[in-house]
């Protein structure tokens, strides 16, 4: 099994008077991680997908409660998002009930985020889970095992499942994409028209490592700009995507309003377009090696609570730099690069103006940006 990054950190917070929150999509091993931190922990599991604690937990008051977690000094509630009212639930169990070290997890269930976060506020530890990162893989697998597969992580992703499914990946894929990306955001966000959805994600993956223009997506689907917005920001969500802003402060011409968006995994990137065929044979190998490296850069950031900020950067005559981090002050750009012998013009005007370093990110040296 990969041992998660998130394991240390969470274990620390246990017993400090706060809850544990654990967000994040299905299937990224929410549940798989909090029962090896209580491996050895005698706990109440409480399952939000069995209708019977759905029941038991939407509106319980004290007396019920207690009924419910007995003479149990650990809870912990999976899929949370299912039971309705939950957040009052947590929080009287937090307020109330000072012995017991409560442990939650949930998926990106959309307008639920409030209905658990708001009141917790001051009582809870929240982390966010995602798809294996490159670092667990390679400190769980050791390098020789990771190198193997270099290639297949690119195209087939980091989801738990996939990894474990040496030859099946495929199919293992279609079923996450057809459960996850479908059945649970439709249920979770009200969409109803699916097929637009299928429409909208099937364009943004043929659009990786390009700018997102909402006006054009709307006119290539058929419905409206907002209809657009309003679907990205579900599937941002739902953690399926994520988009970078540009960067702008000092020149006339830098672009300020477009926005490039990413997959937060390349195998269901790959699943939505039906595309499998080997990197060498690819002609969108650049965009799918660019979008790899900064998911992956951004689970390495959210692991290690950093507070840079992440941009692309361009100006109106095509000078443009991949991605740029802006941390404690100092802005870094990168260059990805798939081929370690391609030829890297650095802007001239983005080192100048914001003293900035570029770096060159190629299949030689991505360690270093990843780990």
């Amino acid at each position: 099994m990969v041992k998660r990054i998130l394991k240390e950190k969470i274990t620390k917070k246990l017993d400090t008077g706060k809850a544990v929150i654990l967000i994040g999509p299905r299937q990224v091993g929410k549940t798989t991680l909090i029962n090896s931190i209580l491996e050895n922990r005698k706990h109440l599991f409480l399952n939000g997908d069995d209708s019977t604690v759905r029941t038991l937990l939407t509106n319980a008051n004290t007396e019920e409660l207690k009924q419910i977690i007995g003479n149990n000094t650990t809870v912990f509630i999976d899929e949370a998002q299912r039971i309705e009212n939950i957040g009052i639930t947590l929080k009287l169990i937090t307020d109330q009930f000072k012995n017991v070290q409560l442990l939650v997890s949930r998926s990106s269930a959309f307008e639920l985020n409030n209905q658990t976060s708001e009141p917790l506020t001051g009582r809870k530890w929240e982390y966010h889970l995602y798809p294996i990162s490159w670092a667990e893989f390679e400190n769980s697998m050791g390098y020789l095992k990771s190198e193997q597969q270099f290639h297949l992580r690119i195209l087939y992703g980091m989801y738990p499942d996939v990894i474990n499914n040496l030859g099946d990946e495929i199919e293992v894929l279609k079923e996450l994409t057809n459960s996850y990306l479908y059945k649970d955001i439709l249920a979770f966000s009200g969409i109803r028209k699916p097929q637009v959805l299928e429409k909208l994600l099937r364009a943004l993956a043929l659009q990786i490592g390009n700018e997102v223009s909402f006006n054009e997506l709307s006119q290539l689907i058929g419905v409206d700009k907002n209809t657009v917005s309003n679907y990205i920001e579900i599937l941002e969500k739902g953690y399926v995507i994520f988009r970078l802003t540009s960067f702008n402060r000092n020149l006339r011409n830098e672009i300020k309003t477009n926005q490039k968006i990413y997959f937060y995994d390349t195998g269901v990137r790959n699943a939505l377009i039906g595309n499998f065929n080997t990197l060498e044979s690819r002609t969108d190998v650049g965009n799918l090696w660019e979008n790899f490296l900064i998911s992956e850069r951004l689970k390495k950031l959210s692991y290690q609570n950093s507070l840079a900020n992440a941009y692309f950067w361009r100006t109106k005559n095509q000078q443009e730099i991949d991605y740029v981090e802006e941390a404690s002050g100092k802005i870094t750009g990168y260059e990805f690069k798939w081929n370690p012998k391609a030829k890297v013009r650095i802007p001239k005007p983005f080192v100048d103006i914001y003293d900035s370093n570029v770096k060159i990110v190629n299949r030689s040296n991505f360690r270093e940006f990843l780990m």
